[in-house]
């Protein structure tokens, strides 16, 4: 993506990618549009095909590693590429950011905002088979999360 666009440009852009991913099958550990993608994967291949972020490849991963372990596997590559938000900044999540909830004991499951009012990402998602863009507050299992969920953005890193 050119370094031209403005903060609002990028945030589009990274929100139309997402969104070319859409009913593309959960499949652990894959990257490819329309055959499968893993909620980490699809933020890998936004950001790093818009060139918001250098290449890089997080694989291997057990399907169950935050069950078993206490390393942050999934939040240090976050916070290595994005800042986290503070929830006390007082504004929520902006399109274009990323959300990351807890799952088991680490932070494990995440996806793209890609609206603030309601609140709406876009996510692949294991129990719905598929990758999928839906209000939180109508997914039970995220909605439960969401009060310990870390907001980040590759905005002003």
């Amino acid at each position: 993506m050119p370094q031209a666009l403005s903060e609002a440009e990028g945030r589009a852009a990274v929100v139309a990618a997402a969104r070319r991913w859409l009913g593309t099958p959960y499949h652990h550990m894959a990257d490819l549009p329309g055959l499968g993608v893993d909620c980490a994967m699809i933020l890998v291949r936004v950001f790093c095909d818009l060139g918001l972020v250098e290449p890089f490849d997080p694989r291997p991963y057990t399907m169950d590693w935050m069950l078993h372990r206490d390393d942050e596997r999934y939040l240090g590559f976050l916070l290595a590429r994005a800042r986290e938000v503070p929830p006390s900044t007082g504004s929520g999540p902006e399109p274009g950011d990323v959300v990351l909830f807890r799952v088991g004991r680490c932070f494990a499951h995440g996806g793209i905002v890609t609206a603030s009012q309601p609140l709406t990402m876009i996510h692949a998602f294991a129990p719905a088979r598929c990758v999928v863009e839906e209000e939180i507050g109508r997914n039970a299992w995220i909605a439960e999360r969401l009060g310990q969920a870390k907001v980040f953005s590759y905005w002003g890193v």
